[in-house]
């Protein structure tokens, strides 16, 4: 997936373990990894943190995610 405005990404992935949503920081590092209950839930959160990559700055995002 392509980075956002403030150079974060996220990422859906569908695992032998369940649903996980990572965020990952401009160097492409995972500073933040989500299990989902479902494909569902997994969507939900990867559009809201894809809305905040758009709208914060990075020191925002970072404040916002703790990451």
């Amino acid at each position: 997936m392509a980075a956002g405005k403030n150079g974060f990404r996220v990422r859906i992935a569908d695992a032998a373990d369940g649903w996980r949503v990572t965020i990952e920081d401009p160097a492409g590092v995972v500073v933040l990894e989500r299990a989902c209950a479902d494909g569902s839930e997994a969507r939900a959160f990867a559009s809201t943190v894809r809305q905040h990559i758009y709208w914060l700055s990075p020191p925002k995002f970072r404040e916002y995610y703790r990451v």
